[in-house]
């Protein structure tokens, strides 16, 4: 708590650090997806709004962000949008605390993520396939007044990561104070989460504002697992051993969090407005591995010359399961000052710091080759993420005696990156003497981070760019784009945009853009190298994979080339409309070609004629090696009207989403297995339906979920193996009572009738029974209640 509380304070007398783009920066009323609301992401242009936008913008309300029993943005957001996929990953590592997103398919480093217009920090975490995205659940849902999602590329505007699209998180900056408690369960009775939070704006007069937000979240550990068969035969053998039964937990993780977000701003004169706002949050988590067999774990349990006498069952007769801890903490500062020097041109200089740092430590394990030296809990080390961005924007409204004058933004934007790897305790990197007679070397679970791994890496970039909109007569909009940008890792790059509105009858538009995007490759995916341990499903025999950096000697050997910038190009185009009765709607059709897609080599042995002192089992590395094509429809449609004696709010979303590999056959790289994975690893089909209706003091909700067929992943020894799933419907709802002015009740449940999907079989050896890569929740029925204040 002291952390967070001085991180506020730091917050609060932020010196100037970074920004992205010239927005307002106000949350504003709730936009709760009103097509009259006023939008700030992929516009210059403060007139528009998510009707008259030139490319898709879902706006989604405070109301509608609070309405999700989760903790996590990500998770609401996935509710809320069926282009949006987040996995929930146990037992993956750090990916159990910092889970991917995907929007439309795409990697979830692909898609940018703002706080009030401004680029949001990486997290520290490498995750799948590499992927170096922001954690969403870093950032409190009570802090934020609406969420606005640009589902366009947009790189040309935003610059490097906007090629699925923009997640702008719009900080609530209302004076007047908010709280609520919140206790949910799942029907299994385990999964307790406790949330709690307070927010309170002060208005300076009327020149300003203060909004100050804290909350805590701590959620228990779930389990959805059988005891292992090995276990099963263990105990039958060893009816004198208490063998835990499950020996290892598949579920979410032990996750304590608080955070923190100040946002405020302060008219100085009538034309000069000084801000600053700013997140934080610290944490920390556990999840299981797993579980060594004494009978069958002989890189842990045999018995060697070089330390006679001596077997790790004498320390753990019934085996162990490590346990991975982690402690994690996230900063974001950001101070500008924007006004306007005329009537048609107005300024925003702003600088950011961001910061991820990520710690590890490991319980209940040993590092097999010191033998009876070995510890049985290790630090594993530290990885860091930091960001510091300054810019200049400028805005210059142009008259051209045609239609309404041209909106010029221009600015420029200086970016640097570093990645820092601390080393953890030696004995948790080290190679000991039994390494040479079998016994694994390392902290057995999660090897801790050497020497060799440590380190501090850095990119530079300056970025400048044009953005013009216009509409020469009422009907038609049109919108240019221009960004060029050099990166002190790889060079420079430019990217373009276009895009046309017409509206040729009232209440009804098309609109298309083409754009072209890139996403650069961070210091950590250029520089760092891991190594990680899994169990084979056959065997049950633990093996090591280690992953290389790409110019590392025998990267190159095996056929690794420097890493590029991912490229894209988008086209979209659709259909709008809006009605006078409470009707509105949108259709959009578009198509993304990413090139050099960033992915992971297949696995190789490693050559006798390099050494292998970590026993790894294959080695792989990081390239560019796949093309990509993905097309798409996204339907949006919602009404919302007084009916009988209440009012309805009635929202229908569905996204169809196609993901083909156009090219990445190399026969050094290239692999069946990966194109599978980039092909079906998410559902083509999702669908969300939300029905509300207000009575008086009285509301109720009904949401549905579709989720369609999709394929599930998981490293082998040998190699990835796979199993299809089938469709599935989750539905979820709630009833609530306003009390009076101050106090609302609610109560409800998600995933109400409590349904599973298939069972994941191929995992069944190791006592998982539901893939922990499914695009959804898997721990069934959950129920809550949750009481909110204002005043």
């Amino acid at each position: 708590m002291r952390i967070i509380l001085c991180g506020l304070a730091a917050l609060a007398t932020a010196s100037p650090l970074a920004a992205q783009i010239l927005s307002a920066t106000d949350a504003g009323p709730p936009a709760g997806g009103d097509a009259d609301a006023i939008v700030v992401t992929g516009t210059r242009d403060r007139s528009r709004t998510q009707y008259d936008t030139l490319a898709p913008v879902d706006v989604l309300s405070q109301q509608a962000i609070q309405s999700s029993v989760s903790g996590d943005v990500s998770d609401i957001l996935a509710q809320l949008l069926p282009s949006f996929n987040v996995q929930r990953l146990p037992a993956a590592d750090g990916q159990a605390f910092v889970r991917p997103a995907s929007l439309r398919g795409l990697s979830a480093d692909q898609t940018l993520v703002l706080v009030n217009g401004k680029r949001y920090h990486r997290s520290a975490l490498l995750g799948t396939r590499g992927a170096q995205a922001p954690d969403l659940a870093s950032i409190a849902p009570l802090a934020i007044g609406r969420i606005e999602v640009l589902r366009d590329g947009a790189s040309a505007q935003y610059g490097s990561d906007a090629i699925a699209g923009v997640v702008n998180l719009v900080l609530d900056e209302r004076p007047g104070m908010q709280a609520f408690g919140q206790y949910s369960q799942y029907y299994r009775g385990d999964g307790a989460e406790y949330q709690t939070g307070v927010r309170g704006g002060i208005a300076l007069g009327d020149r300003g504002v203060i909004v100050l937000t804290g909350q805590f979240d701590k959620g228990d550990a779930t389990s959805r697992s059988r005891q292992r068969p090995d276990a099963i035969a263990f105990q039958a053998a060893n009816p004198q051993l208490a063998v835990p039964n499950p020996v290892q937990r598949w579920g979410q993780p032990d996750v304590e969090r608080v955070q923190g977000a100040l946002n405020a701003h302060y008219d100085l004169t009538d034309a000069i407005t000084l801000y600053t706002f700013g997140t934080v949050q610290q944490g920390e988590g556990q999840t299981d591995f797993n579980w060594r067999n004494p009978a069958g774990t002989a890189s842990v349990f045999s018995n060697v010359a070089v330390f006679p006498g001596f077997n790790f069952a004498q320390v753990f007769p019934t085996g162990f399961t490590p346990r991975l801890g982690t402690n994690f903490s996230d900063v974001q500062t950001m101070t500008g000052v924007r006004g306007a020097a005329s009537d048609r041109f107005s300024y925003d200089l702003s600088g950011s710091f961001g910061q991820s740092r990520i710690s590890y430590n490991l319980d209940e394990t040993v590092n097999a080759s010191l033998g009876p030296n070995s510890p049985t809990s290790f630090y594993l080390g530290r990885l860091q993420q930091r960001e510091f961005n300054l810019n200049a924007d400028f805005v210059y409204r142009l008259p051209v005696g045609v239609g309404e004058p041209v909106n010029v933004a221009f600015g420029a934007e200086r970016r640097r990156e570093t990645y820092r790897v601390s080393a953890g305790d030696p004995a948790s990197y080290a190679i000991g003497p039994g390494a040479a007679f079998g016994l694994a070397p390392n902290a057995n679970g999660f090897p801790g981070y050497g020497p060799e791994r440590a380190g501090v890496f850095g990119q530079t970039s300056y970025a400048g760019y044009a953005d013009l909109e216009w509409k020469p007569v009422e009907a038609v909009t049109l919108g240019a784009a221009g960004r060029y940008e050099d990166f002190s890792a790889f060079g420079d790059t430019f990217t373009y945009k276009l895009a046309a509105r017409v509206e040729p009858v009232e209440g009804i538009a098309a609109r298309a853009t083409y754009s072209t995007g890139f996403r650069a490759p961070t210091p950590a995916q250029l520089n760092t190298v891991s190594t990680t341990q899994g169990l084979d499903t056959v065997t049950l025999q633990v093996f090591n994979a280690g992953r290389l950096s790409p110019n590392s000697e025998l990267a190159v050997a095996l056929g690794a080339k420097p890493l590029e910038p991912e490229t894209s190009k988008t086209v979209t185009a659709g259909l709008t409309f809006q009605s006078k009765f409470g009707l509105s709607g949108s259709v959009d059709l578009y198509q993304i070609d990413v090139d050099d897609r960033f992915s992971e080599s297949r696995s190789f042995a490693v050559p006798a004629s390099f050494a292998n002192p970590n026993r790894f089992t294959t080695v792989s590395y990081f390239t560019n090696d796949f093309d990509t094509r993905t097309r798409g429809i996204d339907a949006v449609l919602s009404y919302a009207r007084q009916v009988g004696p209440g009012r309805a709010n009635v929202s229908l979303a569905y996204n169809y989403n196609q993901t083909k590999v156009t090219s990445g056959a190399s026969a050094a790289i290239g692999n069946e297995a990966q194109r599978r994975i980039f092909e079906t690893r998410l559902p083509k089909r999702n669908g969300t339906a939300t029905i509300g209706y207000d009575i008086g003091r009285f509301g109720a909700q009904v949401r549905g979920r579709y989720y369609g067929p999709w394929t599930d992943s998981t490293g082998n020894a040998t190699g990835e193996i796979f199993q299809d799933f089938g469709s599935i419907a989750l539905f979820d709802a709630s009833v609530s009572y306003r009390v009076n002015d101050h106090f609302t009740l609610r109560g409800g449940a998600e995933n109400v009738f409590n349904t599973y999907p298939d069972e994941a079989v191929f995992q069944a050896s190791r006592g998982l029974v539901y893939s922990r890569n499914a695009p959804y929740d898997t721990d069934g029925g959950q129920y809550y209640v949750r009481m909110d204040v204002k005043f």
